[in-house]
């Protein structure tokens, strides 16, 4: 008999107690722009999802996108101002912003999910009140921080077996458009489902320590004295400062995880070494 075949059914039986464990649990995933890199990558995050979806996990999908923004800057010769390393998104770039996350990333995603066999609808978070705003810092024009969340939709999409497809996008008060940062937004929609898991997919293997080694499971003051003391610094601590919150919101984890790696969400949820660094409660 052919051992690759054995090697599939051995994986299969394996997986069958984590299969049971995460029956009818959210999982909100947060893809990055740089994990949609190629159509390679991005069919196969999607058979992923759907799979997720056929063995009963309901998975949410929040996105990212800023390099397909920066690049349609560039294309419409729209000239960024930065502060404190933030771009300030005034009028003409918050409606580039909606255009490339609500329309061309979107449905990019939508479309893969669909393509595997699977049932993706995709939304914003001014769709149906799902993401309120208040404006994060007046020097940085239309960027918004969630301040409410109303999941009532993406129950409603999960109960039909709908996969939701979020671009973080906002509403603010006066009916305004709010660019929101992709793994903000996912950790907020995250405490609002009361998620099992929020998997934050990146460009690295996890967190590490100070020897660069990537640690799988850390506590959330784990986290803390190694940010006080300079271990985490740079990109990893929006991600992990997010993690923590999450985790206050109600999130039972938070998964900091290479999207690069071939099916790193499978692996994380359905073997049991997992992927990339776990964060839990304290």
């Amino acid at each position: 008999m052919n051992r690759d075949w054995i090697s599939t059914a051995s994986t299969l039986n394996k997986a069958l107690p984590f299969l049971q464990r995460y029956a009818n649990a959210t999982v909100v995933i947060k893809l990055g722009g740089h994990a949609m890199g190629s159509d390679e990558t991005m069919d196969e995050f999607a058979r992923d999802v759907v799979l997720m979806r056929q063995v009963g996990v309901n998975p949410v999908i929040v996105h990212g996108g800023g390099p397909m923004i920066n690049a349609m800057l560039d294309k419409l010769q729209i000239t960024s101002e930065f502060v404190d390393g933030k771009r300030v998104t005034d009028p003409a770039t918050v409606e580039v912003v909606e255009m490339v996350l609500s329309g061309l990333v979107n449905k990019r995603i939508v479309q893969a999910i669909n393509g595997q066999g699977g049932c993706a609808v995709g939304i914003s978070g001014k769709d149906a009140g799902l993401i309120r705003c208040t404006q994060t810092n007046p020097d940085l024009g239309f960027v918004g921080t969630p301040e409410k969340i109303n999941p009532r939709l993406l129950r409603d999409l999960a109960e039909k077996e709908y996969i939701p497809v979020i671009a973080p996008l906002g509403s603010g008060a006066a009916g305004e458009t709010f660019n929101i940062n992709g793994d903000t937004a996912a950790g907020a929609v995250a405490a609002a489902l009361k998620a099992d898991r929020l998997l934050l997919l990146t460009d690295v293997a996890g967190v590490k320590n100070a020897a660069g080694e990537v640690l799988t499971e850390l506590s959330a003051a784990q986290i803390r004295d190694m940010t006080a003391d300079g271990t985490i610094a740079g990109g990893m601590i929006p991600k992990t400062e997010t993690a923590l919150k999450a985790l206050e919101g109600g999130v039972r984890a938070a998964v900091i995880l290479d999207g690069r790696a071939p099916n790193a969400c499978l692996l994380e949820l359905f073997t049991e070494h997992g992927a990339g660094s776990i964060i839990r409660a304290d």
